[in-house]
């Protein structure tokens, strides 16, 4: 199981912790790459492999693979730039790595459990108490390095084995019930224990800088995290009660300054998590919702004004990609511009471009795809006729079971909103033109119906970048795309979500006004 992130850049300086050691291991180790080998106890796959996320922001993995032998051995070399969290991959089974240009490691699992027994060595240092005697603080700076990279794979190894797979220490599935004072004893207990034993193997063992620092920023990073967001998550989950409402002092921890102001784990995800959501949260504290049509700005200024170097720069690029999903596309372009203004070394936003340019078609605000099909009743109707009403649009096929379930519903918000400024659209992708005629005539489904020729080929459904049905859009009464995944039909806030729909698309401009005028930026 891995441990909380899935995926760290953690560029640090090289240093070495402990043992006495100096950067010259670091600058003496090899550049550019890890070496992996090992042996797999009955081999189950035939192939192993090592992936790593370099960019934040990119959610492609680099993969590195190597062939497993008959004899169940393997050697990886993994092209690194500076010191990585990655993961060990065979199979279905997943293993946290931590590596760093020269690490060189053996690695040894059964090839049924690899999770649970990996263990880790390094290659080519003497070991065994009368080695170590007669060598004594011998090793050379290689060698210690390769130590200590091999003393951080198991510390993760152990970390895993006693925190993250132990329900017990973690806040889902049965600590999410408790009330606040269990819940901060739980949370306070778990904290105490995870810092002894980072400490307590620190002490025994040596670390780099880089790891210590990145094992570190784990424990106080998922901790502040899971405090943070326990309200919201148990709201979540436990539906049988209302939302808890908290003591005056239960978020008094944010007040710290020192946790948005540690130099040592700006790169760590668990860090630009904890960042993100301080961010939800005080807008939340400030009555700015989601569902606002400022909210993405609105964090997006209250991130720029809060936070310096590059944990701005990262949180501002998370708040960047929610709003390329959910946000107004013209607020996302005037964001992106401001940004491109502050990653001046264009660190990031190469990526960020190529990910709002992938997602600006069908975001909040553009034009929805114009079509022009053949109705159900023979004549011809295009979406643009329909400009000027609120459009719950519904992408489906006579073949899908999800879909024929929605069918009483789609009926009935027909009849609740009967009379009001919107249409229901439902554009079908059936090859067959005769049951699906048949099927809207002889139930009577209310609403437009029409036929895309074609199904998934058609022009249509790629306009719309259609994969599966049912896909719903709302589109609002000036022709722009207002939610691209809105309620289903069958969902009990689909009603709610409709009625507050209704002229939503013009609020929009006020918000874009607030933005180019600048007043957001007087978020506190």
């Amino acid at each position: 199981m891995n441990l909380k992130v899935t995926s760290i850049l953690t560029w640090a300086t090289g240093l070495v912790f402990a043992c006495g050691a100096t950067s010259a291991a670091q600058a003496q180790a090899p550049v550019g790459k890890a070496i992996i080998t090992g042996h797999i106890s009955s081999p189950v796959n035939d192939t192993i492999a090592v992936s790593i996320r370099d960019n934040p922001f990119d959610a492609k993995e680099r993969t590195s693979y190597a062939r497993v032998d008959e004899k169940g051995e393997f050697k990886l070399s993994v092209p690194v730039t500076a010191s990585t969290k990655a993961d060990l991959v065979y199979g279905d089974d997943v293993a946290d790595l931590y590596l760093d240009p020269g690490t060189d490691l053996d690695v040894r699992f059964k090839g049924s459990d690899m999770a649970s027994t990996v263990k880790f060595k390094a290659n080519d240092v003497p070991t065994g108490f009368g080695t170590k005697l007669r060598n004594g603080g011998n090793l050379t700076d290689e060698q210690r390095h390769r130590q200590q990279m091999a003393n951080a794979n198991n510390y993760l190894a152990e970390f895993d084995e006693q925190f993250v797979s132990n329900d017990g220490f973690q806040v889902l599935p049965d600590n999410i019930q408790l009330y606040e004072a269990p819940f901060l004893s739980f949370i306070d207990y778990r904290l105490k224990h995870e810092q002894n034993f980072l400490e307590d193997r620190a002490a025994k063992q040596s670390f780099t800088i880089d790891f210590y620092n990145y094992a570190k920023a784990e424990v106080t990073y998922s901790n502040a995290n899971d405090k943070l967001t326990f309200q919201d998550l148990r709201e979540q989950v436990v539906n049988t009660e209302g939302r808890l409402t908290m003591t005056p002092t239960y978020y008094d921890f944010l007040r710290n300054p020192l946790l948005y102001n540690d130099p040592t784990a700006g790169q760590n995800e668990q860090f630009q998590e904890f960042l993100l959501n301080f961010i939800h949260y005080t807008a939340a504290q400030q009555k700015h919702l989601r569902s606002d049509p400022d909210f993405y700005p609105f964090c997006y200024a209250l991130a720029s004004k809060r936070f310096q170097g590059v944990p701005r720069l990262i949180t501002l690029g998370r708040i960047l990609q929610e709003s390329f999903r959910f946000g107004h596309i013209r607020q996302s372009e005037a964001m992106l511009a401001d940004f491109r203004n502050l990653d001046t070394k264009h660190r990031f936003l190469p990526t960020l471009e190529a990910d709002f340019g992938s997602h600006r078609a069908l975001a909040i605000g553009a034009p929805a795809p114009d079509f022009r099909l053949v109705t159900a009743k023979g004549d011809t109707a295009s979406l643009s006729s329909f400009q000027g009403k609120l459009v719950y649009l519904n992408f489906w096929k006579t073949t899908n079971g999800l879909c024929l379930r929605d069918l009483a519903y789609a009926q009935d918000l027909a009849k609740r909103f009967e009379g009001k400024n919107i249409v229901f659209v439902n554009v079908a992708l059936d090859d067959a033109e005769l049951p699906w005629k048949q099927l809207v005539m002889v139930k009577k489904l209310p609403g437009v119906h029409m036929r895309a020729t074609g199904g998934y080929t058609s022009a249509m459904a790629r306009a719309y970048s259609l994969q599966e049905v049912p896909t719903y859009l709302l589109i609002g009464e000036d022709g722009t795309i207002l939610n691209p995944k809105p309620k289903r039909m069958s969902s009990r806030a689909a009603v709610d979500e409709i009625n507050q729909s209704f002229g939503k698309a013009s609020t929009y401009s006020a918000a874009l006004t607030q933005l180019t005028s600048g007043t957001a930026s007087g978020a506190k």
